[in-house]
């Protein structure tokens, strides 16, 4: 019997066409490069003098038939407009499958309606990204990491794909690496992160943090487990002003851990609220994290922060490669 050569067993990759917005270039060119079967595209991103946009899709012709993805970053509501029209548009291009990957889902913490009056826009948002057209493939596939809420997934109705992601693989890479990396202990600072990540953690020692109101006061303490003596590191989806991760660390140090590391998916930072985190802006070497990881998912954090210590970015590029090709 005939053996099949080991290359003829592995299914043949897509060839896939990424066009992207103005702000994710960088991502965009570390994913090109990641993979062989990623070709970049490119769109004129312009504007009339009144200020809509001005748009137009490069090679518009040569997409016919193919594989195609756009990477998006909602970072504010002045540039979601321009690139809804695009992601409309590119299905409509006889294109043989579509992909949005929007790393961040940037409206996912504002999905309650405690009461009358409230608006929930991660449900807004996920409803227009619900609408994108089908290509001739089908449906469109949305990828998205670490989204807020897990009961989000719900809020798009059937006629895309959504497929949600995780950045915590490129955590447990990079812990792997470190000097200590057999005295790690995983720290949560809420109930709802230990519901989230526990099950992608679960060999480590783990701590859960909560809230606890005293007067007009919200102290963070230690639900339970011990970080005496260890290198503890506090795991969450996003940050925004760092206040609850900066009471973590304060609590987790006072009881005895021996350096106070984060992880985030998503730093949001508005407002420069990163800099409380500088080693330059510290009180004391116990005021410090040893190591602050996020990713490229919010390209303005990034291009702010760069590699400055305590911060490292660990990229998505070579995940979203991978998510093309489901």
């Amino acid at each position: 019997m005939e053996v099949a050569p080991a290359a003829a067993k592995q299914k043949a990759k897509k060839h896939i066409h990424l066009f992207y917005c103005s702000e994710c270039e960088e991502l965009a060119l570390k994913i090109a490069a990641s993979s062989d079967a990623i070709e970049l595209q490119s769109i004129n991103w312009r504007s009339f003098d009144d200020g809509f946009p001005n748009l137009f899709i490069n090679k518009a012709h040569d997409i016919r038939g193919q594989h195609v993805a756009f990477l998006a970053s909602f970072s504010s509501p002045a540039v979601i407009f321009e690139q809804i029209s695009v992601i409309f548009a590119l299905p409509k291009l006889f294109i043989a499958s579509f992909t949005l990957v929007l790393p961040f889902f940037p409206t996912g913490s504002f999905e309650r309606v405690e009461e009358e009056g409230d608006v929930a826009t991660a449900f807004t948002l996920a409803r227009i990204l619900s609408m994108i057209p089908k290509s001739r493939g089908g449906p469109t596939s949305v990828v998205i990491y670490d989204i807020h809420a897990l009961q989000e997934r719900f809020y798009f109705g059937d006629d895309v794909l959504p497929c949600f992601e995780t950045g915590i693989p490129l955590l447990l890479q990079r812990l792997r690496q470190l000097p200590d990396a057999d005295n790690i202990t995983i720290a949560f600072p809420d109930d709802g992160a230990w519901k989230r990540f526990h099950k992608m953690l679960q060999h480590f020692p783990m701590i859960v943090c909560n809230k606890v109101r005293e007067g007009d006061k919200r102290i963070v303490r230690i639900k339970e487990g011990n970080p005496e003596g260890r290198h503890v590191v506090i795991v969450d989806d996003l940050v925004q002003s760092g206040g609850t991760l900066r009471e973590c660390q304060k609590v987790l140090a006072s009881h005895g851990a021996a350096k106070v590391s984060a992880y985030v998916t998503h730093a949001v930072f508005p407002k420069q609220s990163y800099e409380r985190f500088m080693a330059s802006n510290s009180a004391g070497p116990g005021d410090q994290f040893a190591y602050f990881w996020i990713t490229d998912s919010c390209p303005h954090t990034v291009k702010a922060i760069g590699q400055r210590p305590p911060f490292e970015v660990l990229s998505l590029a070579g995940s979203i490669a991978d998510a093309l090709q489901i």
